[in-house]
């Protein structure tokens, strides 16, 4: 299914949202109306990129919509585009965190700068502009590319092999999460950590250890250092997805 597939929401398919639609269509842009109600949205979720809740003459989408849409939107990491009079976008704000809300439109709104905005949007999304940023640190490059085809479609990631190759790399750029390896030749996962939380630009950023060792006493050796997390190299891809996944979902 196409990646680009916009959800616009609303009471009820009126004139001016079958105009919307057909924008959307014109710029090549997969899209479905669906109406407030949960069963329908779920039932077309899938495939989505972005939300369009399209709210006219004060009619406001219900408080079990919104709660929702924020569940699904943060699991998914989407965002959405709000259009509706003045009262009613304060409204939605006041119910919507604002990092889910990526523009507003006032009515009557500009189709053509509508259609702009999501466009530029996908493109940046399509892009990985808003995906989560990993940084896994290996010394065995097999286990650095199993781990970079398991990631590459959810996030952005970057690897390397040892540990000063990833502060070289943080100095000049930014991750969200690091992916450390504990056991490493010359400079020790343990001692990367070290080393990051004792630079003010990386100390806040969270650190999951990678261990192939199982047996309590590594296992505790690890935990005793604090970090945010850690996986046994023996995860499978969907474990390691879905625990990422969960990880995210909590710093937000």
């Amino acid at each position: 299914m196409s990646n680009n597939r916009i959800m616009v929401i609303g009471e009820k398919e009126t004139f001016l949202i079958r105009v919307l639609l057909k924008k959307l269509n014109d710029a090549g842009i997969e899209n479905v109306f669906v109406p407030w109600d949960v069963d329908h949205i779920n039932s077309n979720w899938e495939g989505i990129a972005l939300i369009t809740v399209y709210m006219d003459d004060e009619r406001r989408p219900p408080d079990k919509v919104v709660y929702f849409l924020k569940d699904k939107m943060n699991d998914e990491g989407l965002q959405m585009i709000a259009v509706g009079e003045k009262v009613d976008l304060q409204d939605l704000a006041g119910r919507v965190p604002s990092e889910l809300i990526y523009r507003t439109f006032p009515r009557p709104l500009d189709n053509d700068e509508y259609v702009r905005t999501v466009s530029d949007l996908i493109t940046r999304m399509q892009a990985g502009e808003f995906r989560k940023s990993i940084l896994v640190v290996d010394d065995d490059p097999g286990y650095l590319n199993l781990v970079r085809e398991w990631l590459k479609g959810t996030y952005k990631v970057t690897v390397v092999t040892s540990g000063l190759q990833a502060i070289k790399w943080l100095g000049k750029n930014k991750a969200d999460l690091i992916l450390l390896d504990h056991e490493m030749p010359v400079t020790s996962g343990p001692q990367v950590l070290e080393m990051l939380r004792s630079d003010s630009e990386t100390k806040d950023i969270p650190v999951m250890f990678l261990t192939g060792k199982s047996d309590k006493q590594s296992v505790m050796a690890v935990v005793a250092l604090k970090p945010e997390g850690y996986f046994l190299k023996t995860i499978d891809r969907e474990e390691l997805l879905m625990n990422l996944k969960e990880f995210f979902i909590r710093r937000k």
